[in-house]
C-alpha cells in the first residue's frame, strides 16, 4: 500500500505524455559472442544476407525498392565518422559506412571491408585482408592506402587519451594485406576495427560524406532530415531491398508520435506501453531491447554526492520496478551496475540485488551523512528523451519521500552532451548509455581521471581491478575481473542503475526485417516492402 500511496501523483502525469516518442539505443540478445571469436589465428567467416538476420514483422512477397521515413528525436551530431558522436547519429551513419569487420545483429564481428582477419596468439597483432572489387560511393575502388589513411586519420582524431592510443603502427604489407601491432597485448581490439572506411581524396567527409556502405549521401538539411540512396555498387548481392531512405528529425516528442499516428511517416521506435497499445491498425509493433544502461548519473566529484553513503541513500530511496512498471509495462531488465544484460558473457547478475527499494535505510544513511533534512538536488535531463524525462519525474517524486529536494532542468540534446557530457556540469542526470561490442568501454569511464568519467568518480579499488583486466588476454580471467568491476560500482553507488529499457517500436505493416543490433545501428539495408 506505502508503494501505491508513494507513485499516486505520478500516475496522471504518465498519461499526460503518453503522446511522446522516446529516445535512446536498442540492442538484442548475443552481444558476448564477438569477443569469444577473438582467438589467435582464426579467420572470420561471411556474413549472411540482410534477410537470414533480421526480425521478420510482416510475411508476404518481397517487393524490391520504395523508399521509408525513419522518424527521430534528435538531428545528427557530425557526418564525419571518425568524431565522437552520440548513438542517435551512430544509428544513422550505419548505413553510409563501413569498417574492416562490422556488426552482425547476432553481436558477432562479420568481414565488411576486409574479407577476413587473423589475431595472433598473444593478441597484438591483428592482420586484415581487403575485399577483392569493393568500392566507394563515387565509384573509385578502395585501396589498401585508403585503409590505413582511415585508420592513421581515426587514431589522431580521438588522441592519446582514448582506447585506440594502443595502436602502435599500421602497416601495409602488400596491396591487399594491412597489419596492425598493438604496443601490448589486447583481446578486446577487433571491434575498434569497424572504424569507418573513407577515401584519403575525400578532404572533407562532413559536408560530402562517401563509405562503402548499402546506401549512399545524398543531402542532409539540419534539424529537418538526412536523405539517403541505394548504393548499386554495394559488395553484398541483394542488399539493400529499398530505393531511399529519410531519416527525419522531429525534435518534440508530441509531434513526433503526432506524425505516426498521421502516417506520415514509417517507423518510429522508443514507444512507451501507452503508446504502443493505442497506435493504428497500420503498424506492427515489435519488442526488443534499447540494449542500454539506464540510470541516474551523479557527479560524485563534490558536494553530498561525494559521500559514498549518499549515494547509497539514493540507491535505496529510487524504486527501479515501479519506473520499469509504470513506464515500460514491466517489460524491462532491472540492472544493478554498469554492463547491458545482453553481454552475458561478462554480465555479473548479482549486482542487481545489491539494493532494494528501502526509503527507511535511506534516511537512515542520510542522518549518518549528516544530512538528516535532505539536501537539494538538481536533475538535469534531456528533453527530447521522453524515457529519460518520465524517469526523471518518477524518481523526483520517490526521492521526496526520503527528504531529498529536487529540481528537474530539461535541457535540449546539445546543450546536454556540451554542458553534463563534455563539460561535467551537473549534479545529477538521467540517461543512457548504449551497448558496444566491447565490453571494457562500458566501464572504462569510471576510471579516474578517463576523458569520459564526465561523473568525476574515483576509487582506488577500482582502477586497480580495471587495469589489471584489461590488460590480461586470459579470458576467463578477464571475465572474472571486470564482474568484480561491476560489484564494485554497485556497492560504491557510482551511480544509481535501474534497467536496460524494453524499445517498442513501431514499423509500417507493409514493411518487414526491422532488425535489432547489440550496438546503435538502424539497418535499413536489412528493411524490405512486401506485398499488402
Amino acid at each position: 500500500m506505502k508503494k501505491k500511496s508513494l507513485l499516486s501523483g505520478v500516475i496522471p502525469l504518465l498519461l499526460s505524455v503518453a503522446l511522446c516518442a522516446c529516445g535512446g539505443d536498442k540492442g538484442t540478445e548475443g552481444a558476448g559472442t564477438a569477443q569469444e571469436s577473438q582467438a589467435g589465428g582464426k579467420t572470420a567467416q561471411e556474413p549472411s544476407s540482410a534477410e537470414e538476420s533480421s526480425n521478420t514483422l510482416s510475411e508476404g512477397t518481397p517487393v524490391p525498392g520504395g523508399s521509408v521515413i525513419f522518424g527521430m528525436t534528435q538531428d545528427l551530431a557530425s557526418l564525419d565518422p571518425h568524431v565522437e558522436t552520440d548513438a542517435g547519429t551512430r544509428d544513422v551513419v550505419f548505413n553510409l559506412y563501413e569498417g574492416l569487420v562490422k556488426p552482425a545483429s547476432t553481436g558477432d564481428l562479420v568481414p565488411a571491408v576486409a574479407s577476413g582477419y587473423t589475431v595472433s596468439d598473444d593478441a597484438k597483432v591483428y592482420t586484415f585482408t581487403l575485399r577483392d572489387g569493393i568500392t566507394f560511393h563515387d565509384g573509385t575502388p578502395v585501396t589498401i592506402e585508403d585503409v590505413k589513411y582511415s585508420i592513421d586519420r581515426y587514431a589522431e582524431i580521438q588522441g592519446e587519451s582514448s582506447a585506440f592510443s594502443i595502436v602502435a603502427d599500421a602497416s601495409v604489407k602488400d596491396e591487399k594485406t594491412i597489419e596492425v601491432t598493438l604496443k601490448e597485448s589486447y583481446s578486446e581490439f577487433l571491434p575498434m576495427m569497424t572504424l569507418a572506411i573513407i577515401p584519403q581524396a575525400n578532404e572533407d567527409p562532413v559536408k560530402s560524406p562517401v563509405g562503402t556502405g548499402p546506401f549512399k549521401f545524398v543531402s542532409y538539411t539540419p534539424g529537418q532530415n538526412i536523405v539517403m540512396e541505394k548504393y548499386d555498387g554495394y559488395w553484398q548481392e541483394g542488399v539493400p531491398s529499398l530505393d531511399t531512405v529519410q531519416f527525419k528529425f522531429i525534435a518534440d516528442v508530441d509531434a513526433a508520435y503526432m506524425e505516426l499516428q498521421a502516417g506520415s511517416i514509417d517507423i518510429l521506435k522508443y514507444l512507451t506501453t501507452a503508446q504502443a497499445q493505442t497506435i493504428g491498425p497500420d503498424y506492427n509493433i515489435v519488442e526488443g531491447s534499447m540494449n542500454l544502461v539506464h540510470g541516474m548519473y551523479l557527479n560524485s566529484g563534490e558536494g553530498p554526492l561525494s559521500d559514498t553513503r549518499v549515494r547509497q541513500a539514493l540507491c535505496y530511496g529510487v524504486d527501479r520496478d515501479a519506473i520499469n512498471g509504470f513506464i515500460f509495462g514491466g517489460k524491462s531488465h532491472i540492472i544493478g551496475s554498469h554492463m547491458i544484460p545482453n553481454m552475458s558473457k561478462y554480465y555479473e547478475p548479482e549486482a542487481e540485488t545489491v539494493y532494494s527499494y528501502d526509503p527507511e535505510k535511506a534516511k537512515s544513511l542520510l542522518a549518518e551523512a549528516g544530512y538528516a533534512d535532505g539536501f537539494d538536488l538538481v536533475i538535469t535531463v534531456p528533453s527530447s528523451y521522453s524515457q529519460h524525462v518520465d524517469t526523471a519525474q518518477i524518481i523526483a517524486d520517490q526521492l521526496s519521500q526520503i527528504g531529498v529536494r529536487t529540481t528537474l532542468n530539461q535541457v535540449d540534446w546539445s546543450t546536454w552532451l556540451e554542458d553534463v557530457y563534455k563539460g561535467g556540469n551537473f549534479e545529477a542526470t538521467v540517461i543512457g548509455f548504449d551497448g558496444t561490442m566491447v565490453p571494457s568501454d562500458l566501464i572504462m569511464k569510471y576510471v579516474t581521471g578517463n576523458s569520459k568519467n564526465f561523473m568525476h568518480y574515483s576509487n582506488e579499488e577500482y582502477d586497480k581491478v580495471f587495469e589489471e583486466a584489461f590488460a590480461t588476454i586470459d579470458d576467463a580471467k578477464k571475465t572474472e575481473l571486470y564482474k568484480e568491476c561491476q560489484m564494485i560500482l554497485a556497492r560504491d553507488a557510482a551511480a544509481v542503475f535501474i534497467e536496460d529499457p524494453a524499445n517498442l517500436v513501431a514499423v509500417r505493416k507493409n514493411l518487414a526485417g526491422y532488425t535489432f543490433y547489440p550496438t546503435a545501428a538502424e539497418d535499413m539495408a536489412a528493411l524490405y516492402r512486401v506485398a499488402e
